[in-house]
């Protein structure tokens, strides 16, 4: 792996003048607050609404319900804990769950057009920033943990497709964990991992691994070539900061329609 993967000049210039804003590329965003980041989106990774609500945490009616009243505000997070709906530990863990999850998508592959707005901030609201060197530094050890497993990157983007000869093997559940297990029962040959680990409400890198692991024992395809497609984030995040009230409107409404 190229050394300098995974690392933004840019990114590291905006830590060092300590802005605030976000970073946008073709393949999602990173939020900063005074030179740390604070979040990530990318369409390859589950938002933190997903995570919370589809893995049974927060009911959607307790996310609707803070999304109305703190929404506007950037105020999401600090809502759920002022009003107890989750305590503060649990959602400080999902929220750096999701924010490694997405700027793993965002900062791989290091290609594309990168801009940064100045002022604009995530709708969830600052719970906390993570230094930009850690999240290149995350994002680095996952890209090589991959690689050990099972180096065919196309695996990462490509719909899950279970082997012919997995039937047998699946048949015998004592063999197959079982998270790999509820994979293998979704795989349809059309939903890709990020798919799957967002009707799971798990990460998405999660799901990565798992199928990277799958594949290297022959229990879903291995699609040929080598060559790693992206998923490109929708063309309105380059809009992002032209209008951030319509932005974060915008996203607050995608959000809830992924629910």
């Amino acid at each position: 792996m190229n050394a300098a993967a995974g690392h933004s000049p840019m990114l590291s210039r905006l830590a060092e003048q300590r802005a605030t804003g976000v970073l946008l590329r073709d393949t999602g965003a990173l939020y900063l607050a005074e030179g740390d980041v604070v979040h990530a989106e990318s369409p390859a990774a589950p938002g933190i609404e997903v995570l919370l609500t589809a893995s049974g945490r927060l009911a959607p009616e307790a996310w609707q319900e803070a999304v109305d009243a703190a929404g506007a505000a950037c105020a999401i997070g600090r809502w759920l804990i002022d009003h107890r709906r989750m305590a503060a530990g649990e959602l400080e863990i999902i929220r750096l769950g999701a924010l490694y999850d997405a700027a793993y998508f965002v900062l791989w592959p290091a290609t594309g057009q990168t801009r940064f707005r100045h002022g604009v901030r995530h709708w969830f609201g600052s719970l906390g920033g993570v230094p930009v060197a850690a999240v290149e530094g995350e994002a680095r050890r996952r890209r090589l943990m991959l690689d050990s497993l099972w180096p065919h990157p196309r695996l990462d983007v490509a719909p899950v497709a279970v082997a012919r000869t997995a039937p047998q093997q699946f048949e015998r559940p004592p063999h197959i964990p079982h998270r790999q297990a509820e994979l293998l029962r979704l795989a349809d040959g059309v939903r890709t991992p990020s798919a799957l680990a967002a009707l799971l409400g798990r990460p998405a890198f999660h799901a990565l691994v798992d199928v990277r692991r799958m594949a290297a024992r022959g229990l879903v395809e291995t699609p040929r070539g080598g060559t790693r497609a992206t998923a490109r984030a929708p063309a309105w995040f380059q809009n992002i900061g032209d209008d951030p009230d319509a932005a974060l409107l915008r996203r607050l409404r995608v959000a809830l329609e992924r629910l």
